[in-house]
């Protein structure tokens, strides 16, 4: 017996022995091919963009996405073999349009290196277990980092069939696990994040209530139990963050460094801390001096007339979306897809109490044209859902916000564009409006730098937004200035998107009207958005670049 028990044990270490040497074997097969691999077709980068996008998408725990610290140090190692592989791809000679493939993915797998050295969203950002959305973002994916078990309700159709029913019933499953592992994750000490973030997940909950409320939800007990369970769960971790967050004392900002890397190596965005402290100031100035000058210049001519009633303001909303849409076709701005109107009128806004008005809320009541000009994110969007992009890479949304230079540089660019080429000719005073706009993103991108640099709490980044926004507009409604702080600070460059991306986009377009003036052609402002717009959405760096030829811009970056 002894004798068989021992054979048995001496068979099983031999077992053992072979198995390890085997998976050793072949891991130093894999890193070898990895090493030696060299390609230069662009059909490899294709199929490693492929295995990069499912390798992004962590694995499941108890049904949940996995942050524990444990995965990520077990898959560290597969990141840099597909971080290496990139390396490996020579795109000599590719056209222009293959090489920006290349950037893309390249900035996105920086973009993993940096939330896992650096952002840690997981650990230090309490709203990045905010599971449930209730709208669409007007960009390409949430503003934010954002976890990959997200139940996205505007994508729902009630009452559900019976195949939505079942996938609402998965997704919803996943939030109590998910605020479970919260729990052990949550170990930072980013006190502004932290407190600030307690708001998202408390909406959270509310969503969840009135999802409950719905009359095809109500009366199906399964669904019901479900969603309360999720309600439970989602409560005990606002109260247990709260507890928390008395221990919290450390700043949330990465620092200027940090910053300027992440700026350039993720977002692709040329600048460093500074170049966009002084872009800002220098926009803010000019805002605010362009104001006043408009105002004199306006002086006897009678003040807009707000909308003072739900009718009022759907006459006024109803005009300002012909007025757009027909001054973008008839004077040859943009090709003006079928999309375009429905798209713009399915966020034409309501009547808002002049009491409860936000900042854009604000401008909208006098004339709705500046924010509807913001508006081309809608325009982009259907662009994405009718008419993806054709290269694999560009078709979907990037990750980690990578498109904020090209969105929100883009809609807020083409808000002063549009007036410039004549869009307020019928009204002088709407003018005004577009340099508050203008203001207001200067001074909020303004102060989440200082924020980023630890140099301000995001109260004190809150101070600059507020007042330094002309006529007092932001001070009307607090919620407003709390979630655009909140957000910049959790996601570094968005904040400062808006005016740099509108500097990134003039630099674009000042470069391809001179390149077209030495060929001897004519600049056609149609041309140049109906290009961008076939770019996609993607860095203006990238765009800049296939519009024009120069990578002027990025080489700084690759040094």
């Amino acid at each position: 017996m002894k004798t068989t028990y021992f054979l048995l044990s001496f068979l099983l270490m031999l077992c053992i022995i072979s198995c390890q040497t085997e998976k050793k074997e072949a891991t130093a097969v894999n890193q070898t091919q990895t090493k030696n691999f060299t390609s230069n077709d662009y059909q490899d980068l294709v199929t490693l963009f492929k295995a990069w996008r499912t390798f992004e998408k962590p694995p499941l725990l108890d049904g949940a996405p996995d942050y524990t610290v444990e995965t990520f140090e077990k898959r560290w190692p597969r990141f840099k073999e597909l971080q290496s592989k990139l390396q490996s791809i020579d795109t000599t000679n590719w056209p222009v349009e293959n090489q920006v493939d290349w950037m893309i993915v390249w900035a996105e797998m920086n973009g993993y290196d940096f939330n896992h050295r650096i952002l840690k969203p997981w650990s230090r950002d309490p709203a990045f277990y905010k599971t449930v959305w209730a709208n669409r973002s007007d960009v390409p994916a949430h503003e934010g980092p954002t976890n990959h078990g997200t139940t996205e309700l505007w994508t729902y159709t009630f009452p559900l069939s019976s195949e939505e029913r079942s996938k609402l019933l998965s997704d919803l499953k996943i939030i109590a696990p998910f605020n479970t592992q919260a729990k052990k994750n949550l170990t930072g000490n980013a006190r502004d994040l932290w407190v600030t973030g307690i708001r998202d997940i408390q909406n959270q909950s509310s969503l969840l209530t009135e999802l409950k409320k719905r009359t095809s939800v109500k009366d199906d007990s399964e669904l019901v139990s479900v969603i309360d369970d999720a309600i439970a769960s989602t409560n005990d971790l606002v109260s247990w963050l709260q507890a928390e967050s008395e221990s919290k004392t450390g700043p949330s900002g990465i620092g200027k460094d940090n910053y300027t890397w992440y700026l350039q190596n993720v977002h692709l965005v040329p600048l460093t801390w500074e170049d966009e402290v002084m872009i800002l100031k220098r926009e803010l100035a000019r805002a605010w001096t362009s104001l006043k000058l408009e105002e004199h210049r306006n002086r006897n001519l009678p003040a807009l007339v707000e909308a003072d009633s739900p009718e009022a303001y759907n006459k006024m909303a109803d005009e300002a979306a012909n007025s757009l849409i027909n001054f973008l076709d008839e004077q040859d701005i943009v090709t003006v897809k079928p999309y375009f109107e429905p798209a713009l009128r399915e966020h034409l806004g309501e009547f808002i109490p002049k009491e409860t008005r936000n900042f854009f809320a604000i401008g909208e009541h006098y004339d709705p044209r500046p924010l509807y000009s913001h508006f081309y994110h809608w325009f982009e969007l259907a662009r994405m859902d009718t008419e993806p992009h054709t290269s694999e890479i560009r078709k979907g949304p990037l990750l980690y916000n990578i498109w904020d230079s090209r969105n929100e540089g883009t809609a807020t660019a083409v808000e002063e564009m549009f007036m410039q080429a004549g869009l307020y000719d019928d009204s002088p005073r709407t003018k005004e409006i577009v340099y508050i706009m203008i203001a207001q993103r200067a001074a909020r991108g303004l102060g989440s730098l200082y924020a980023h640099a630890n140099e301000m709490t995001m109260e004190e980044a809150g101070g600059v937004h507020s007042e330094y926004t002309p006529r007092g507009w932001m001070k009307t409604e607090k919620d407003l200035l709390i979630f655009e702080q909140h957000l910049y600070l959790r996601q570094p460059g968005y904040g400062t998107s808006y005016i740099t991306g509108k500097y990134l986009l003039e630099n674009a377009l000042a470069d391809y009207a001179k390149l077209k003036e030495s060929q001897g052609k004519p600049f056609v402002v149609k041309d140049f958005f109906d290009t961008l717009n076939s770019i996609g959405n993607i860095p203006i760096s990238l765009a800049h670049w296939q519009m024009t030829g120069s990578n002027d811009d990025l080489e700084m970056i690759k040094e």
